[in-house]
């Protein structure tokens, strides 16, 4: 990845035993530079709930900062989560893939596995436009923590949502994200919508 970006695990902000612990009160106002209008979901997860995810070890948050400038660019949480795919939504060669990892349902057709997930991906609108991240270049950051992660402890997949946008699952697929299901869900700030879930094998 690009030089002139770094990422930091949020946990190194809140161990007081490592030397880059700031505490809750000085990652706060580093958070709160961030702004994301076009998805207020994601800001809102960042400002409220991404410290507390952390510390519960819900999910891990990872801030992207410009290097030269040490601005805040967007961020990208993981966790690990069951995932259920429908034999139905997949090819064959995915689903022989899944069978080496999952446990089929042979009832219905479905196979259990765990996965990486992006759980939120966001990028910073409150700096100016000619320093904002680009999209690939900060779901490159997200996608290379993950291949560490699978270095260190294994795992075959990852997978994400996002909204019914046209441009959204374009740019996933372009990063060779297929979808396999949607669901429903409720928003801090409309009404249930659908999300489609996408997945990619590491």
């Amino acid at each position: 990845m690009p030089d002139n970006y770094f990422t930091v695990n949020m946990r190194a902000y809140l161990d007081k035993n490592v030397q880059t612990y700031i505490g809750e009160e000085s990652l706060n106002e580093i958070l709160s530079d961030f702004s994301c209008p076009k998805n207020y979901d994601v800001e809102h997860f960042l400002l409220h709930n991404a410290i507390e995810f952390t510390k519960k070890d819900q999910s891990v948050t990872y801030l992207v900062f410009e290097a030269d400038t040490a601005l805040l660019v967007g961020y990208f949480s993981l966790t690990i989560k069951p995932i259920s795919i429908s034999s139905l939504n997949i090819s064959k060669t995915m689903a022989k893939k899944l069978s080496r990892v999952s446990i089929l349902d042979k009832e219905n057709g479905s196979y259990t596995t765990a996965a990486y997930l992006i759980a939120q991906i966001g990028k910073n609108y409150s700096i100016p436009r000619e320093r904002q991240i680009s999209g690939n270049l900060l779901l490159g950051f997200a996608l290379e923590t993950i291949s560490n992660l699978k270095y260190s402890i294994g795992g075959v997949m990852e997978f994400l949502e996002c909204a019914d946008s046209k441009f959204l699952l374009d740019f996933y697929e372009r990063n060779h994200f297929k979808r396999f299901d949607t669901r429903i869900t409720n928003s801090q700030y409309n009404e249930p919508h659908v999300l489609h879930q996408l997945l990619k094998f590491i």
